[in-house]
């Protein structure tokens, strides 16, 4: 069992910056894999970013490729999403996930733990 707690999350105006973190407890094993994900009010759940759980090739969604950057520290057990350039319909609820395996099936269905997600909103 693997438990993420997610921080960072607040009110930001466009054009601003934030770095939501995610900390990870329990078995973490390096071939898991990482993934950010956001769901707007009435919007489906959608995938933002993953990077495997000890590094390497990212993915990003194209909305934000390009202005977010996700990253992992395994030795702190932590994860993260930097997000730059921020635009107003980036507003949503950021969840951090993971599953056990790497999949270049990005669907939020295919991630085996979440946390409880973080609220981001940005003004224009």
């Amino acid at each position: 069992q693997v438990q993420l707690v997610e921080s960072g999350g607040g009110l930001v105006q466009a054009g601003g910056s934030l770095r939501l973190s995610c900390a990870l407890s329990g078995r973490i094993f390096s071939n898991y894999h990482m993934g950010w994900f956001r769901q707007a009010p009435g919007k489906e759940r959608e995938f933002v970013a993953a990077i495997p759980w000890s590094g390497g090739s990212t993915y990003y969604a194209y909305s934000v490729k390009g202005r977010f950057t996700i990253s992992t520290d395994s030795s702190k057990s932590m994860a993260y999403l930097q997000m730059n350039s921020l635009k107003p319909e980036d507003t949503a609820v950021y969840y951090c996930a993971t599953r056990k395996y790497y999949s270049a099936n990005y669907q939020w269905q295919t991630f085996d733990y979440w946390g409880q997600g973080t609220q981001v909103t940005v003004s224009s």
